[in-house]
């Protein structure tokens, strides 16, 4: 009888995860239609009024396989428009230096805040946290302006600077290094090791889940960005891709489609790949939910 009860929550979580799977199904399958297809699908506003005049229809038709297969919108997002392949590199420019950056700068910091007794260390995490807690809105404009101070207005540096010097990154690895056992570290200083061999020899290797789990969340949270580039970077030659999704109009949503497929394949691609190693860290750093 056991069974019956996680068989049913089994389904009931297949179920869920089947349901969130449905808009990704949608986009990739959209992407394959041809625009006009894709006009009669999603007209609701034509559908309106031919309703007011008689008609019988007035919802979007989804329909997960197309009546015709083109790649026509592929082809004119990877060859004939070379706009939208620069802007998905500018964003692979964006979001990579930040990912790097704030797994160095938060590894140094968490060896820090788990391994080293100095006066106020507590404290100062715990600013780390209130910073952390703050959302983009909230930090705006003095992050404006110092940026405008410093002269990076319209540069990639005004985004990837305060990317590498985020407080999430310093608070999960923190956590993981937390669990890993001080006796490892009083052993290597008894053999004459110093902090920087300890960190780089034990406590870094040891931290690799951790570091795996940190780069896949940073990775998506930054290559979803829209704010930042939004206000910082006026010149749209240099904007993400990010952006361009979100402003796509009626008249190229099969462009939209398969710009969606392109901009969704490196983060599923970076989650299978580290998807092992994702689930260790997020278990060993003790976050929850």
């Amino acid at each position: 009888m056991a069974k019956l009860p996680r068989l049913a929550l089994s389904l009931a979580i297949g179920a869920f995860a089947g349901a969130m799977l449905i808009p990704v199904l949608l986009t990739f399958t959209n992407s394959l239609m041809t625009q006009a297809e894709i006009g009669r699908n999603y007209d609701l506003l034509g559908r309106m009024v031919d309703t007011a005049h008689g008609g019988r229809d007035a919802f979007v038709n989804l329909k997960l396989l197309p009546d015709w297969l083109t790649f026509a919108q592929y082809a004119q997002v990877l060859v004939l428009s070379p706009k939208y392949m620069s802007m998905f590199w500018h964003s692979v420019l964006l979001v990579v230096p930040i990912v790097a950056g704030q797994a160095a700068v938060a590894s140094l910091a968490a060896y820090a805040f788990a391994k080293l007794r100095f006066l106020g260390r507590d404290k100062l995490f715990a600013v780390y946290l209130m910073t952390m807690l703050m959302p983009f809105q909230v930090t705006l404009v003095p992050n404006y302006l110092v940026i405008d101070k410093l002269g990076l207005m319209n540069h990639a540096s005004a985004i990837i600077l305060p990317g590498i010097f985020g407080a999430f990154g310093v608070f999960m690895m923190r956590q993981f290094m937390s669990h890993i056992p001080m006796a490892y570290v009083e052993a290597a200083k008894i053999d004459g090791a110093g902090h920087w061999t300890i960190f780089a020899r034990i406590v870094l290797p040891l931290a690799k889940p951790g570091l795996a789990a940190l780069a896949v969340l940073l990775f998506i949270d930054y290559w979803n960005m829209i704010e930042q580039p939004l206000i910082f970077l006026q010149d749209k030659a240099k904007q993400p891709l990010s952006l361009y999704l979100a402003q796509i109009n009626a008249s190229a949503r099969g462009i939209g489609f398969a710009a969606s497929v392109l901009y969704m394949a490196p983060a599923v691609l970076l989650f299978l790949y580290a998807e092992s190693y994702f689930v260790a860290g997020i278990q060993q750093s003790g976050i929850k939910g």
